[in-house]
């Protein structure tokens, strides 16, 4: 009954590329018998990046840097960054100092690398001093969206806070140096589709993927740094989940790898379909994948099954609009 959502093997474009070190793994999604004349190759490409930040700024801006420029010369519209791209501290006190405001001169170095290499930037999670900086002396883990000419198209501050305990991995309590946003973004157009903006723990949170697709979001992304107990146990598993049930692409940048002695991230940055298919992930250690982003084929998931006209928001609350 359903053919055309038959599952496809990955289409691979290149393997084992090396860049200094990194590696590139490019993956595509093969279009499933749709009523679309587009050839795949005209279909936007996206690249997600894989890294390993450390307390140095000046070293973890010249990763990411290297991997977006890769990412250019691959023919990417949009590049995803994972949180704390510009660094990860030893604990709260370093954060706090080396935290910066958005006018900084950390943003004014990705703002020219977005105009250099003429694409889209997300920049899943910056340690932002806010304007309440002198008055509350905590931060915000803020998600930028950088369009192709360097400005600032979209902030969102993470509004769940990782305050947890798990056993083997060791406490984490964001809220000792950070405050939780007010509220979420509108989804954000872009070459590649209209975006929704997360971090990392905000996957948990189905009411929120549900919140952004019913607002017209076609791609969700939960840039992260995962750690290794719950890396393995629910990371791919929360991304497929929030995929199927908002019937959107997710795009996952991750940390990987040891960040300094006391921290340690699971990586496998990864692309969700649609369907729930894994259409692109990356290997062990620092680099980037590609996949394609199908907005037909989007809309024939979403026509075929349409999960959203049948919820009930008279038993659950206002979760229930149907998707555009």
């Amino acid at each position: 009954m359903l053919g055309f959502l038959t599952k496809q093997p990955l289409s691979l474009l290149c393997s084992g590329l090396r860049i200094r070190g990194l590696s590139v793994l490019c993956a595509q999604s093969r279009p499933r018998a749709m009523a679309s004349s587009s050839s795949s190759w005209e279909l936007p490409l996206v690249a997600v990046c894989q890294v390993t930040s450390t307390p140095d700024k000046q070293q973890n801006f010249k990763m990411c840097a290297e991997l977006v420029r890769e990412a250019a010369r691959l023919g990417a519209c949009l590049a995803f960054l994972p949180e704390a791209f510009d660094f990860i501290a030893r604990d709260p006190a370093e954060t706090l100092r080396l935290s910066e405001p958005l006018g900084g001169n950390l943003l004014e170095d990705y703002t020219q690398l977005a105009r250099e290499c003429g694409l889209w930037l997300s920049l899943g999670g910056f340690h932002e001093r806010g304007q309440d900086w002198e008055q509350t002396q905590k931060i915000y883990n803020c998600h930028v969206l950088l369009n192709s000419k360097g400005s600032v198209v979209a902030t969102y501050r993470k509004t769940h806070l990782c305050d947890v305990e798990i056993p083997g991995q060791g406490p984490m309590r964001e809220s000792n140096s950070t405050i939780p946003g007010p509220s979420l973004e509108s989804p954000v157009s872009t070459p590649a589709g209209k975006i929704g903006l997360a971090i990392c723990y905000d996957m948990r949170f189905p009411e929120l993927s549900l919140a952004l697709a019913q607002a017209g979001a076609e791609i969700l992304t939960y840039p992260s740094a995962f750690g290794s107990i719950t890396g393995p146990a629910h990371w791919e598993v929360l991304l497929r989940a929030r995929a199927i049930e908002t019937q959107c692409y997710v795009v996952a940048a991750a940390q990987c790898g040891r960040h300094h002695e006391k921290r340690a991230s699971y990586g496998h940055s990864m692309v969700v379909d649609p369907w729930g298919t894994v259409v692109a992930r990356c290997s062990e250690g620092p680099g980037l994948c590609l996949a394609r982003i199908n907005l037909n084929y989007l809309r024939q998931v979403r026509q075929h099954m349409p999960v959203s006209q049948h919820r009930r928001p008279d038993l659950y609350g206002n979760l229930g609009n149907p998707l555009p």
